[in-house]
């Protein structure tokens, strides 16, 4: 017969400074996409209360980014195909470098959000949609 397994044990807290460091990742992570600051969200939120706040908020983003590029794309084929259709080819293809911008703006608001964090502040980006509470 065998003895059960021990019961897990909470990891222990964060230090503040380990707290700054991992919440500051979340948002410089939005350079890579979603997966940096969902991975610090599911593995941290309960570590450190900043680190839970700012991968929230950089997730949100995050989130937010996504169903915009992929908004974005579609919406662009479907203009980008009716334009070249009636002949205005360098239209369309000019609609082709929007989604590049809004990946700059993702760059920009994440880079923005680790160094406010780093500096020992909070970022709210400018605009997401708060799905994660």
């Amino acid at each position: 017969m065998s003895n059960p397994a021990p019961p897990v044990q909470p990891a222990a807290p964060l230090t503040p400074a380990e707290d700054k460091q991992w919440a500051s990742f979340a948002h410089f992570g939005g350079v890579l996409w979603f997966l940096p600051a969902l991975i610090i969200f599911l593995v941290y939120k309960d570590r450190g209360q900043l680190t839970r706040q700012e991968s929230k908020e950089a997730l949100n983003w995050q989130i937010t980014y996504s169903i915009a590029i992929v908004a974005l794309t579609l919406a662009i084929s479907v203009i980008g195909t009716l334009l070249v259709l009636v002949g205005a080819f360098p239209l369309a293809q000019l609609l082709g470098y929007l989604p590049y911008l809004l990946y700059i703006v993702n760059a920009v608001f994440s880079i923005l959000g680790g160094i406010r964090v780093n500096a020992g502040g909070a970022y709210r980006y400018p605009v997401a949609l708060r799905l994660i509470s």
